[in-house]
């Protein structure tokens, strides 16, 4: 036994399967990242950063929230950056809760969630999402109670692609005034979905967003909530002064000057590389989840054999278990060029 806390010692760690990755070797569609590398403006941007010799300096973040709070249509007094979503998540969760306080979890879904939750030692609930019906909105309902501190709503949800919607969203708000309405926004660019603008009316709603899916920087962590003023001003005494570094804040700087590319990938993976996967699917009757986001979770008669020939051929894709047990593939959506690659290989394995 270690000397902190029984309850982290009874704990497993989120170890996603990361090891032996390679884009150089393999087509990354196992992560839900951007699957080409960012544009020349951005490297160009970090590269004069370094050769600039400023990396023994400590962060100074400049504009940066305002430029985000531009993008994002919100005063930026209601938002705040974070080192990645993840962090985000672990604040709120930490800043909200108490031993003993109830999580609502519908899943499956991300496992950051219920981490955090274990963490601060909490009761977990989890109602079951259905490809049928989607967000389980009547259990969640019936699932609280006072102890009730946060809900989760990965808005589209993961693995599933499941959207929630705005009607949805503030009836949890009304329904659980004294929780968090933890709504994850990490997929806000393919979803075009928000809520952002009911953080005002619903204070208990909080957004989490990322700029590791669209943006192509999951390895610098940035993202960032936005919630309302007060809720900011207490989530700042919480967050250190240097958590986000310096790297990130030049990178996104820049991508912000240069949306087209960032939109143009978007719609290619969206208008053009998911209808092709989506056809493919549906022309082998492989049952698959609605999605909202740059993924599909499909369910083939045989799963472990397609991944096995999809990793023989250099394509990488993340197997997950629904609630009864079934085993689906989740495969992220590249452009065009890339979906065809991998409609090539899904028809020798299928």
């Amino acid at each position: 036994m270690s000397i902190f806390k029984d309850h982290i010692d009874r704990m497993s760690a989120y170890k996603p399967p990361l090891d032996g990755r390679d884009p150089k070797q393999h087509l990354l569609l196992d992560f839900n990242e951007r699957t080409l590398p960012v544009g020349e403006a951005v490297r160009k941007a970090l590269v004069d950063f370094i050769n600039d010799g400023r990396l023994q300096m400590y962060p100074s973040y400049g504009d940066i929230v305002e430029r985000i709070a531009g993008y994002a249509r919100v005063p930026a007094e209601q938002v705040m950056i974070t080192n990645g979503s993840d962090q985000g998540i672990e604040l709120i969760f930490r800043s909200a809760c108490r031993e003993g306080d109830e999580a609502i979890i519908p899943g499956p879904s991300f496992a950051m969630y219920s981490q955090c939750a274990r963490i601060e030692n909490m009761v977990i609930h989890e109602p079951a999402y259905s490809r049928e019906k989607g967000f389980p909105l009547a259990d969640v309902m019936a699932t609280i109670s006072e102890k009730t501190r946060v809900i989760t709503i990965a808005n589209p949800n993961n693995p599933s692609g499941t959207l929630v919607s705005r009607e949805e969203i503030i009836t949890l708000a009304k329904a659980a005034p004294q929780a968090v309405i933890l709504v994850d926004e990490c997929y806000f660019e393919y979803a075009s979905l928000t809520v952002a603008d009911l953080v005002g009316l619903y204070p208990n709603i909080v957004i989490t967003r990322t700029f590791s899916k669209t943006w192509g920087i999951p390895s610098l962590r940035l993202g960032y909530i936005i919630a309302a003023r007060e809720n900011i001003d207490a989530l700042l005494n919480v967050r250190g002064p240097y958590d986000v570094n310096q790297l990130a804040i030049v990178a996104i700087r820049a991508a912000l000057d240069n949306l087209d590319s960032v939109q143009e990938y978007v719609e290619e993976v969206m208008q053009v590389s998911k209808p092709l996967l989506e056809c493919f699917l549906d022309k082998r009757n492989v049952v698959y989840w609605p999605s909202g986001g740059n993924f599909v979770w499909a369910f083939f008669a045989n799963p472990e054999v397609v991944e096995r020939g999809l990793q023989e051929a250099g394509i990488l894709v993340r197997p997950k278990v629904d609630h009864q047990g079934n085993l689906g593939l989740r495969i992220t959506l590249g452009n065009k060029a890339q979906t065809e690659r991998l409609v090539a290989e899904l028809e020798k394995c299928v």
